[in-house]
């Protein structure tokens, strides 16, 4: 076994686990489009990396992976700069806070159980509607049934002010609604490490009724300077990044995603999310039952406080 120290979680871990990790959460991004952070997190816990560090680390990650597919992108014209940096105002606000809390959370002892406790809502709830969704999709298919649905509707959102005119996303909406988006993405990403484009991009295309074509490049793009701004501030804050572990991670991800793109070239868009839900869900009862299982030792110890 090579053993590998990683300075901020205070362990060693054998560095082909973690490539071995970083490999199979880049398979799963590349076979699902989807960036993997909202899984990866809760398997550093999994193997005994402090929550805190966890979460520091992980979205040192997402700004890498961000930009690489952002940059892509960028080239093909398909990013809206300007509803982008809204989102980024937003989310930039709630980075700030989400650190706060983090940092509060932390101080008082509460963290690790709050990060736990969020991932286990978040991927039920996520791998719940994609499972749904996936057979309602796939029962459609099989009875020859294809009813095309409107892509947003004008709801009260649209009527508050501030409007603005974003010329790329054909849209005249007010700016509130992004900001208030991005807010929420920028708490995701400071608080469970995740980029949040499970949640931002169906919110961009049903919520703010964005073209599906710069969706994508746009929520890249505000994920990149989000999650660096969620990074420096762990990184100066609460010190909770491990930029080796990062680096590991994201190399294995690199080849992993590679592989997944091919795989999932193979596979029906309801056959993916289906498998994609049954991944998430089984991460969410993994998480459920640590949570409730009685524990092998009442207490540890711990010089980080961390346990």
């Amino acid at each position: 076994m090579f053993q590998i120290y990683l300075p901020i979680a205070e362990m060693s871990v054998d560095i082909f686990l973690l490539l071995g990790m970083g490999g199979a959460v880049g398979f799963l991004s590349g076979l699902f489009g989807v960036g993997g952070g909202f899984l990866m997190t809760p398997l550093l816990i999994f193997i005994g990396v402090p929550p805190p560090v966890a979460v520091g680390s992980e979205v040192n990650q997402v700004v890498a992976a961000s930009v690489s597919g952002f940059m892509a992108h960028w080239r093909r014209r398909q990013v809206d700069f300007k509803m982008g940096g809204v989102l980024i105002a937003g989310g930039v606000l709630g980075s700030i806070f989400g650190v706060w809390l983090f940092g509060i959370l932390r101080q008082i002892g509460q963290i690790d159980l709050v990060i736990s406790i969020s991932y286990v809502v978040m991927l039920g709830s996520i791998g719940t509607l994609m499972m749904v969704e996936s057979l309602r999709a796939i029962l459609r298919r099989r009875g020859g049934t294809n009813v095309r649905r409107k892509a947003h509707v004008h709801h009260w959102g649209h009527g508050l002010p501030f409007k603005m005119r974003f010329r790329t996303s054909r849209l005249y909406i007010s700016a509130v609604l992004p900001i208030m988006l991005g807010f929420v993405i920028g708490i995701l990403a400071a608080i469970m490490g995740v980029g949040g484009g499970f949640f931002l991009v169906p919110a961009m295309i049903y919520l703010l009724g964005m073209p599906v074509g710069v969706v994508i490049g746009t929520s890249l793009f505000q994920i990149t300077f989000v999650t660096a701004t969620a990074t420096f501030l762990h990184a100066t804050s609460t010190q909770t990044v491990d930029v080796m572990l990062a680096g590991i991670l994201t190399l294995g991800a690199v080849f992993g995603a590679q592989f997944g793109t091919r795989v999932g070239a193979e596979l029906r868009g309801e056959e993916l999310r289906g498998l994609l839900a049954l991944v998430v869900l089984g991460v969410c009862v993994t998480l459920l039952w640590r949570l409730v299982a009685e524990p092998a030792s009442l207490y540890a110890l711990s010089p980080t406080g961390f346990h």
